[in-house]
């Protein structure tokens, strides 16, 4: 798992729709307990929930979730100072989703380019 202040290291979010508990905890090296602790603390955070109560979760739940990461771990705020910081829209302004957004980019141009070299057989 990732040191706390590590954020800048986290893997790009794949392409997909929806995300398990399990491979969002991994994205974003948190454990799953404390997803589930973060959904109650945080009304952002709604995941879907199909049978079985199983989460599942979307590509803008990962980002919300790595910015309250980012809040609580590498800024040093609690979580009520983090509920504040999200509710008062002066996160949009923060450079560091900004920065996971780019870094999302370059990961999917990058996996174009290595389509576009691949040799046709």
């Amino acid at each position: 798992m990732l040191e706390p202040s590590n954020n800048n290291e986290l893997p790009p979010i794949p392409g997909k729709r929806y995300f398990t508990i399990g491979e969002v905890a991994d994205l974003c090296s948190v454990k799953a307990h404390v997803l589930r602790y973060w959904e109650q603390e945080f009304p952002q955070l709604s995941p879907v929930k199909r049978r079985g109560n199983r989460r599942y979760y979307q590509r803008a739940d990962v980002l919300t979730i790595r910015q309250i990461r980012s809040l609580l771990y590498d800024q040093g705020y609690t979580i009520g100072g983090a509920k504040q910081k999200l509710d008062s829209k002066e996160i949009e302004d923060d450079t560091s989703q900004y920065r996971q957004l780019i870094r999302q980019m370059i990961a999917e141009l990058e996996d174009v380019l290595d389509v576009l070299n691949t040799p046709a057989r």
